[in-house]
C-alpha cells in the first residue's frame, strides 16, 4: 500500500513538472551582434552603433592633441545621464567608447569619481596592513586633463498604429583647468515603429478594460464594442437577465 501511495506521489510530480515546462518560456540564444528590433526602444545595436560613431569623432579630436602635445590626453569619465522615457542604459555606450579609444591608444583614461574613492580607500589601509616594498603613496595620481560629460534624450511622436523614436547622444570633452568644452560629439537614430490594428478577439470577452477607439470624426469614444461585452458577460453569470433568454 505504502508503495501504491509512493508511486503515485512520484506520478502526480512528474505531471505537474510537465505542467509546468508547457509553460516556460522558450529561450534562443543568438549572435551577441545580431541587430534585433522587438519593441522600438534604445537597444544594444542602438547603443554599439552610438559609440562606434562617436569614438571615431572623438578619436579624431585626441589625434591632433597628440600631436600638439606629443603625449596623449588624460580623461575622467563624468555623470553620463539618460533622459530617455524608456531609460536608456548608459554604462554599455560608454564602456564600449572607452575600449574603442583605448585599443586605438588614442587616450589615458582614469577612474572615476566613484572608482577614485574605492582606491583611495585601498591605498588607506595599505599603509596600516601593506609591506614597505608594496605599499603604494598618497598624492601620485594621474591628474586628468579632461572630463567626458554627455546625456541620451528622446522625442516620441505616437500615431494611432505608429509612431517615431528619436534618440539623441550628446557628449562633451570639457578642460579641466579652465571648464572649456573642447569637443561636442553628437549621434542621432530615429526608428518608425508600427503597430499592429487591435481586434475584439485581442481581449478575452470577460475583460472590460480595452481602451475605448477614437475616431476623427467624433469627440467621445465608441461604446458600441464595450455595450457588447458587457451584455456577454451579464449572460454568463447565474440568473441571467431576461433579456439573455
Amino acid at each position: 500500500m505504502r508503495a501504491a501511495t509512493k508511486l503515485g506521489r512520484t506520478l502526480a510530480a512528474l505531471a505537474a513538472v510537465a505542467a509546468l515546462s508547457g509553460c516556460a518560456a522558450a529561450v534562443q540564444r543568438v549572435d551577441p551582434g545580431a541587430r534585433l528590433d522587438l519593441s522600438g526602444n534604445w537597444n544594444d545595436t542602438d547603443s554599439q552603433v552610438a559609440a562606434a560613431a562617436l569614438a571615431l569623432d572623438l578619436g579624431k579630436w585626441l589625434d591632433g592633441y597628440h600631436l600638439r602635445h606629443r603625449r596623449s590626453a588624460v580623461v575622467a569619465i563624468g555623470e553620463v545621464r539618460s533622459l530617455t522615457p524608456d531609460r536608456a542604459a548608459v554604462e554599455p555606450l560608454v564602456a564600449d567608447l572607452q575600449r574603442a579609444l583605448l585599443d586605438a591608444r588614442r587616450v589615458t583614461f582614469v577612474a572615476s569619481g566613484e572608482e577614485r574613492a574605492g582606491v583611495r580607500s585601498e591605498r588607506k589601509d595599505q599603509d596600516f596592513h601593506a609591506a614597505g616594498a608594496t605599499r603604494k603613496p598618497m598624492g601620485e595620481e594621474l591628474g586628468a586633463d579632461f572630463l567626458l560629460t554627455g546625456t541620451i534624450s528622446a522625442i516620441v511622436d505616437r500615431g494611432d498604429r505608429s509612431e517615431v523614436r528619436y534618440y539623441q547622444v550628446d557628449l562633451a570633452l570639457v578642460d579641466v583647468a579652465n571648464s572649456a568644452k573642447v569637443w561636442l560629439g553628437q549621434q542621432k537614430i530615429k526608428k518608425s515603429v508600427a503597430r499592429p490594428p487591435i481586434s475584439d478577439g485581442a481581449y478575452p470577452e470577460w475583460s472590460l478594460e480595452r481602451p475605448r477607439q477614437r475616431f476623427a470624426s467624433q469627440g467621445s469614444g465608441d461604446l458600441t464594442g464595450l455595450s457588447s461585452r458587457i451584455a456577454r458577460v451579464e449572460c454568463t453569470r447565474p440568473n441571467p437577465p431576461l433579456a439573455c433568454n
